[in-house]
């Protein structure tokens, strides 16, 4: 018994502990990083639950910025790959090279083999290409050749994407969505936050000198968030709102059938374990809530959802979908 609650105390001091180190890291990032405060900590939540993030926006909105800071913050290894119509898998997950005098070929690690990548206008890239992301984002791992090679620990993805209207861009097939744990709109500043980027610009951003937490720590985090408990209640209104994604007229929903294709997956679902899990550590708790669910439910399923023409044509957005959803479906 006497074992049992120094365990628990235990575990109750690594989570104050790496939260109040976490805490610093946000706090450092925001200090860079004008406004933005919900998106930030949607992508660490994304960390936390060893997921990646989509984020769409118009450029000039500091999506790059963000994903290099962080990594500076925990002093991670970064690679951005910026995407194009004309590029090539091996230009991600790498190649073979021949070598002459020991007759045998030798693999040429691409720009994926980081702890932090950045998919720069991963939408401007064809479906030829976004399949090499496939096997990195789900297996953590790359297979060139015959030989499979494992990605660092930690490994994360935040890709950005143009909106579908621009000038050269692809949808991104629906396996690769599903892969983002995560779709994140970014919008613009307030005006207030506009003045915080024009003062900043003038006297200089902060300079990241050294990290302020150690990137190896990152692994433990991510154990701790999985113990966060989660009652079976909730997981039942995490699986109700799924199914009136697929069957809304079995949740009294039948007006949306017309705008759905498909719902979500069961990874959706895994995802909306995961991330509330995260997302309660970074509150302080060891417990899920039903608001957890609700608070991160957008992100979860809008890039989830497969629309009809209706839908487009009648305006009915995914987040329109998700917010009827929400306001019906009973909440433990």
């Amino acid at each position: 018994m006497n074992q049992v609650v120094n365990d628990q105390q235990s575990t109750g001091d690594k989570i104050k502990q790496t939260n109040d180190q976490l805490a610093i890291l946000n706090q450092q990032w925001q200090s860079v990083i004008v406004g933005q405060s919900d998106v930030l900590e949607k992508i660490l939540v994304a960390l936390i639950a060893n997921g990646h993030v989509l984020l769409e926006g118009v450029p000039g909105l500091a999506k790059t910025l963000i994903i290099s800071t962080l990594s500076q913050l925990l002093g991670g290894d970064y690679k951005r790959i910026q995407f194009t119509p004309d590029m090539l898998p091996s230009d991600i997950v790498g190649t073979q090279i021949y070598n002459a005098q020991q007759q045998t070929f030798d693999p040429k690690k691409g720009p994926i083999f980081s702890q932090f990548v950045l998919a720069d206008e991963i939408n401007r890239a064809p479906a030829k290409v976004q399949s090499a992301l496939l096997e990195a984002m789900q297996e953590k791992q790359v297979t060139i050749g015959n030989n499979t090679h494992a990605l660092p620990n930690p490994f994360f993805v935040l890709a950005t994407q143009n909106p579908i209207d621009q000038d050269g861009t692809y949808p991104l097939p629906e396996a690769q969505m599903d892969r983002f744990i995560f779709k994140t709109v970014l919008t613009y500043p307030s005006k207030d936050e506009e003045k915080q980027i024009i003062q900043r610009f003038q006297t200089g951003f902060p300079n990241i000198d050294q990290p302020v937490v150690d990137i190896q720590i990152i692994p433990a985090i991510q154990q701790l968030a999985s113990q966060m408990y989660i009652d079976e209640k909730v997981s039942e209104y995490v699986i109700r709102l799924i199914d009136a994604t697929r069957f809304p007229e079995n949740h009294g929903l039948e007006q949306l059938k017309p705008y759905i294709r498909c719902g979500a997956s069961p990874r959706a679902t895994l995802a909306f374990i995961a991330a509330s899990k995260a997302y309660a550590y970074l509150q302080r708790r060891n417990y899920v809530i039903p608001e957890d669910i609700k608070y991160l439910a957008y992100d979860i399923l809008r890039h989830r959802l497969n629309l009809t023409f209706a839908a487009e044509a009648e305006s009915m957005t995914a987040d329109k979908i998700i917010r009827t959803i929400l306001g019906n479906v009973e909440v433990p």
